[in-house]
């Protein structure tokens, strides 16, 4: 399998590198795969990771920090309005921490897939890459059936002399449009990547 220090040099195995969590990735990696139990979706690997990266943040300033602690902060880092992220940077900061480099060190979802598949060479269980599949298929032959119907309406249409000409391209296109960052893309292609760039915010920026 291929290792942090010799793979792709992506977000997440930089950050691993750099707070020292080398045990996480093959937790990661088990919980998505599913050997650990029941797998965990991308999204709650992410923040599990996230929050594995303030922990340790706090670890290194010997501020000896406790998980409830943590999972509140990083919450209200991530999703808390706008005073309780206010309140949680400004304590971080007197505790000697560099916030904005902290939460650039946070990952997406998308990010933690990146690593998984391109680094450790991961991959789902075939049973859901089949789902994934079949449900792929079901919307492509739906795609088709539309075409097909509203072909046949434009023709009969026009051969009543309802339209101008029959002779008209059509095409159905099935997109998916995320309501955080804008990323527009076909529905088949966003389930094969298991989500789109996005994070929590909407300004958020992310590379892999």
């Amino acid at each position: 399998m291929t290792t942090e220090t010799s793979g792709p040099n992506t977000k997440v195995a930089r950050v691993i590198r750099e707070y020292d969590l080398d045990d996480i990735g093959s937790t990661l990696e088990d919980a998505w795969t599913g050997e650990a139990g029941e797998r965990t979706s991308l999204r709650d690997l992410a923040d599990e990771f996230n929050e594995a990266v303030l922990e340790a943040a706090l670890r290194d300033i010997d501020a000896s920090p406790l998980s409830v602690e943590v999972s509140s902060m990083y919450k209200a880092l991530r999703n808390g309005s706008k005073s309780s992220a206010t309140r949680a940077r400004r304590r971080l900061k007197r505790e000697g921490i560099d916030v904005d480099k902290l939460t650039g060190d946070f990952v997406t979802h998308q990010a933690v897939y990146t690593y998984l598949t391109e680094v450790r060479g991961a991959s789902l269980p075939a049973a859901d890459e089949e789902m994934i599949d079949r449900k792929i298929d079901t919307i492509e032959k739906l795609q088709g059936r539309v075409s097909a119907v509203t072909e046949s309406a434009i023709s009969s249409l026009a051969n009543a002399e309802e339209l101008d000409c029959g002779d008209y391209d059509v095409l159905v296109d099935v997109r998916a449009v995320c309501p955080n960052c804008g990323t527009d893309t076909t529905v088949s292609e966003l389930l094969r990547r298991g989500g789109c760039d996005c994070t929590v915010k909407p300004d958020s920026t992310d590379n892999s």
